[in-house]
């Protein structure tokens, strides 16, 4: 199996907020938002494996700030790790407003699984971080997984070796 680097995987896309996007504010709609970070996340998840992929959860989402009716909306994403059949995408929001000022307004943790033809889970390739932002992020990213598996039930929490660092400090 190949491998791949996480700025191989960046997909980015910019919008305009437009009077159908928006609520009764001249927000943009939370779920509209949803929907533009998984389906950036999903084109992202798509260059890491070359396969079909869909959204297995949506983890951490953040609204930090409004956006507003007019405003332009950058997403990046890029794939923070990949496992034997899934992988973590990492979305950030940008907002441009009327005056050009860009700032980070949202962010997203996505997990999508690659499927064969049948709907069955399939291996993916492998991911190499190269930056230090992307190194933190696959580091961070094995120890959301085994957080939410020990969650779920599906690990035992002894098992969960980098969980361990953050909750028993002393520990070596």
């Amino acid at each position: 199996m190949f491998v791949k680097t996480a700025k191989e995987t960046l997909a980015i896309q910019t919008k305009q907020v437009m009077p159908n996007d928006t609520n009764a504010l001249d927000t943009l709609f939370g779920g509209s938002l949803l929907a533009w970070m998984d389906e950036v996340a999903s084109i992202s998840a798509y260059r890491h494996c070359g396969r079909v992929v869909v959204t297995a959860s949506i983890n951490n989402v953040s609204f930090d700030q409004p956006i507003l009716a007019g405003d332009y909306v950058t997403l990046e994403a890029k794939v923070s790790r990949a496992f034997t059949t899934s992988m973590e995408i990492f979305v950030e929001v940008f907002v441009e407003d009327s005056m050009g000022k860009r700032k980070k307004s949202n962010e997203a943790i996505f997990i999508f699984v690659a499927i064969d033809q049948h709907r069955n889970p399939i291996s993916i390739p492998e991911l190499i971080p190269e930056t230090e932002e992307e190194k933190r992020r696959y580091a961070s990213a094995l120890q959301r997984r085994q957080l939410s598996l020990v969650l779920a039930g599906r690990l035992d929490p002894k098992e969960a070796s980098e969980l361990e660092s953050i909750f028993y400090k002393d520990k070596k």
